[in-house]
Formats: structure tokens, C-alpha cells, sequence
């Protein structure tokens, strides 16, 4: 779930002083290569991707002088921002194209927030609430198909090997649906402190997975789990009932964890978070 409760300004403050710190480190090891994977160096683009809504615009980073498998990121409840964008550098040093989306994109483009701190000091969950509701399973479906035409048809990418999609908060129940909506490009889902992944709705995400083919990660965040720990035996249920090969695991970490400016961020939590996503995709996307 997305939470919402109140959290001191002073560790608001203090997350937003941390993100400046890790991120220009992040950004200075990607791009050096820092022993992430790649000493080729970077290359980035804002672009703009043509949806049935309108233009979708986003952040693409990827290794220069190299084809790579694809990975699209579906950022948490703030969406696409300058964290996510420190973020992509760094995955995309291992080796992988990575696009992160604006998932608002029909209210405005990013970044709508300038960071987690902007977004509870302007009561982003109230503004945000309107943005979400356009988000139906049907939006993220033709969303996904967009994206993934886009990817295919940049010289960067390898189209010859699946593609890699994660979420956070509330982007990890998008993830599982951009498996189903192109089964036959998306090989590999991570969710991150993903809420709504089990609901009791007919079209929860969880029920859809006989739809996909990928592999999945689902890292839960250790509230979450407390807050509803039926939901990871829900989910390793309709894993093995489907076929589909599944890590699931409750990490040390509060929601929001993974996210370098969420007040949350637990960089021990995180680092291991980010060696299984690179698991994943080093076993599946090659």
C-alpha cells in the first residue's frame, strides 16, 4: 500500500539531504562504470512515447555503443523524479536500457514532484488521488503496449531477448499487469513494496498470472507483511498454480525502502534488493 501516515518533517529533511548525497555518488559511479557492471559509460534522453491517451514522456539511459535487453521502471506514488532518475543510471551501468515512465503523463509531465519531501509537503496523496483513478487495468494494459512498441523500436535495444519491467508502491501492481498485457516481450516483473498485488477483485494481479510468462521478484516490505501477512502465501499459491518461477521475500525494510529519497530508504535493505533484481535479470534477460 501506499501509506500515508504522518512522518516527521525532520526526517523529511533528512531524506531529502541523503538523496542529494547518494544520488550524486550513484550518478558518479554509473557513469564510470564503479564496479556496477560497466565501464562503457552512459548515454540519456528525455523522449516522448505515443500512447492512445496522448504522449507519454519519460527518462532513457543506457549503455552507449551497446544493444541491451530492456527494463521500463513504474515509479511509486510520486512518480517520475529525479530519484528515479539516479536509479535508472544505476541499473542501466549493469548493463540493461532502462526506461523510466511517467505514469501521469495525462495530468502533466514529470517531474510533478521534485522529490518524496515536495510530495507530502504539497499533500500529494489528495492531488495525486484523480491521477490514480485514470490508471485502470485498461490504461496500464494500453500503456504497457505503447512502451514496449517504443523500446522495440530503439536502436539500443536488443529485441532479441525478453524485457525486464519492476514497480514500486504503487507501480508494482502495474508491473504485474505489463506482464499480461505483452506476454510475448515481458520476461521478468520485480515489484518493490507493491501494494494491491492481492485483492478481491476478479481482476486482482495475482489472478491474472496465467496470463504472463515472465519471471517474478516480489519483495515485500516488512509493515506491508505485517499489515497483511496472508498475502505472500496468496501469492506463492497462484505462483505455483500458474507455473511461473517466483522469489518472494519480506525484507528488512519499511515501505518505500528502495526509493534513494523516500524517508524510508534503508540502504542495507535496499543493496540486497537491488542484487536480486540483478539476479533476475542476469538469469532471465541474459
Amino acid at each position: 500500500m501506499c501509506k500515508r501516515s504522518p512522518l516527521d518533517p525532520d526526517l523529511l529533511s533528512l531524506s531529502r539531504r541523503r538523496f542529494a548525497v547518494l544520488g550524486l555518488a550513484t550518478t558518479l559511479a554509473a557513469c564510470a562504470g564503479g564496479g556496477m557492471g560497466s565501464s562503457a559509460g552512459l548515454r540519456e534522453r528525455r523522449v516522448s512515447i505515443p500512447t492512445a491517451s496522448g504522449v507519454m514522456d519519460g527518462f532513457f539511459v543506457h549503455p552507449k555503443g551497446e544493444t541491451s535487453a530492456a527494463v521500463f521502471l513504474w515509479p511509486d506514488i510520486a512518480g517520475l523524479r529525479p530519484a528515479f532518475e539516479v536509479m535508472a543510471r544505476r541499473l542501466a551501468a549493469t548493463g540493461r536500457a532502462v526506461l523510466v515512465v511517467n505514469q501521469y503523463y495525462r495530468t502533466g509531465p514529470a517531474p510533478l514532484f521534485d522529490d518524496f519531501a515536495a510530495f507530502r509537503e504539497q499533500d500529494g496523496f489528495t492531488k495525486v488521488r484523480p491521477w490514480r483513478e485514470a490508471l485502470n487495468p485498461q490504461a496500464i494494459a494500453a500503456d504497457t503496449r505503447a512502451i514496449v512498441d517504443w523500446l522495440d523500436e530503439q536502436d539500443e535495444v536488443d529485441t532479441n531477448v525478453g524485457i525486464g519491467v519492476q514497480g514500486y508502491c504503487m507501480g508494482g501492481p502495474f508491473a504485474f499487469r505489463s506482464a499480461t498485457a505483452r506476454p510475448d516481450r515481458i520476461a521478468a516483473v520485480a515489484s518493490f513494496h507493491g501494494g494491491g498485488l492481492v485483492t478481491d477483485a476478479p481482476d486482482s494481479p495475482h489472478r491474472q498470472l496465467s496470463d504472463s510468462k515472465a519471471a517474478y521478484l516480489v519483495a515485500i516490505a516488512q509493515d506491508d507483511d505485517a499489515e497483511a501477512p496472508e498475502n505472500k502465501s496468496v501469492l506463492r499459491g497462484a505462483m505455483a498454480a500458474t507455473g511461473r518461477p517466483a522469489e518472494i521475500e519480506v525484507y528488512a525494510g519499511d515501505h518505500g525502502w528502495t526509493v534513494l529519497d523516500s524517508p524510508a530508504y534503508d540502504a542495507d535493505a535496499a543493496e540486497r534488493a537491488f542484487g536480486r533484481l540483478r539476479a533476475l535479470h542476469d538469469r532471465v534477460l541474459g
